[in-house]
């Protein structure tokens, strides 16, 4: 039978789910005992996520940085999925990832903004090379997030992992850099209220010394630099570490049922998580970000008002490579916090960027303009599902 491919909506699974945990009465009927939440999801956003899903895999989803509240939750998905891919599929970051590693480096006093690299446009070491974008060289931090240089971060990353001065071995130095990403909501669930929930890789010694039996190196773990190998992120993770940024170091837990007095949220929701990252470190990655925007990988973007974003690209051997993007507007006070993620959808600035514009765009503003009607139409259009 031919496959069916269906867009699943946090609105109608919701429901759907917490209808179904209620307890039944007699003859049948669901008696509620006590009364439905309210959703914090917006349908607006919803049903333009439709529209700019359609015929593509992938899911799509947006935070309020300042409470956690889930505004855009959408997911297009082979038939046959019992979750959302949103919050229950990992896959590898790509680039959007070097946000953290620049943070995690940042903190153990590994580099300063200053810090520079050259790239005579790729990486290389002994047998292995990754290459990289044109831009100019050297590039110092905001500028190597600007434009998603791989050797910048491949090269940082490796020193950190092989400092024999820092830290005592190796291992010491993994684990040191997986308690600032865990601090960060990653490498585990983050407790959203809905069930399924996964929590994506982050790799530590335990881990690298069952996957790795003949030992590991620096170099055998460098892809992890730039968001690929030992590491995986769901959607939702990946909005959530936009919203941390956006708050320059914390981020409440997800959650897409409102706080009424009705049904009011666990105190779980209204607590705020303070990463291990000191928040005067977060300016030069806010900056990168927002030369991201301006002249570097998602130039593309326009908007009358400030966006931060980072693309990835996501090397896929199985087809066209993955497309993400993770971002926040406006810059100062940021009102929302967005990821999205397009299997086979190509370059990051390809699809994932210009469908987050959209959806931010529509959320602060409340519609989209004429031109931004017209690439909404150009998007839906766009097929990418294999």
């Amino acid at each position: 039978m031919k496959k069916r491919y269906f867009v699943a909506f946090a609105i109608l699974i919701l429901n759907l789910s917490y209808l179904a945990a209620r307890p039944f009465g007699g003859g049948g009927s669901a008696v509620p005992s006590k009364p439905l939440p309210t959703l914090t999801t917006r349908p607006l956003l919803q049903q333009l996520a439709a529209r700019l899903l359609k015929g593509k895999q992938g899911s799509i989803v947006a935070l309020n940085p300042k409470n956690g509240e889930v505004v855009c939750l959408a997911s297009n998905a082979p038939d046959g999925n019992s979750y959302l891919p949103a919050i229950a599929k990992a896959y590898e970051p790509g680039s959007t990832f070097k946000t953290a590693q620049a943070l995690a480096m940042l903190a153990e006093g590994l580099i300063t903004p200053d810090t520079e690299i050259a790239c005579e446009g790729f990486f290389l070491d002994g047998n292995i090379r990754v290459g990289c974008h044109g831009h100019r060289s050297p590039l110092n931090l905001t500028e190597a997030l600007a434009q998603s240089c791989n050797t910048w971060f491949i090269s940082n990353f490796m020193a950190m992992i092989g400092d024999d001065f820092l830290y005592e071995s190796p291992e010491e130095a993994v684990n040191t850099w997986n308690a600032y990403m865990r601090s960060m909501g990653l490498g585990g669930p983050l407790g959203i209220d809905l069930q399924g929930e996964k929590g994506g890789l982050v790799a530590n010694t335990n881990y690298l010394a069952r996957r790795y039996k003949d030992g590991w190196t620096p170099k055998t773990i460098l892809w992890t630099a730039m968001g690929m190998g030992d590491i995986t992120m769901t959607p939702l993770q990946m909005a959530n570490l936009a919203a941390t940024i956006a708050n320059r170091g914390f981020f409440y837990k997800p959650h897409i049922n409102r706080d009424t007095p009705q049904s009011p949220l666990p105190n779980k929701y209204k607590v705020k998580h303070q990463t291990t990252i000191p928040s005067e470190l977060y300016a030069p990655v806010v900056e990168g970000m927002r030369m991201a925007v301006e002249h570097g990988t998602c130039h593309a973007i326009k908007a009358p008002y400030p966006i931060c974003g980072k693309t990835g690209t996501i090397e896929n051997k199985a087809g066209r490579d993955h497309s993400a993007f993770i971002g926040f507007a406006p810059v100062e006070e940021p009102k929302v916090a967005i990821a999205v993620y397009i299997e086979h959808g190509g370059f990051g600035a390809d699809l994932a960027a210009p469908i987050a514009a959209l959806i931010m765009e529509t959320y602060l503003k409340g519609k989209l303009s004429d031109s931004s009607q017209a690439k909404a139409r150009k998007i839906e259009n766009i097929k990418t599902m294999m």
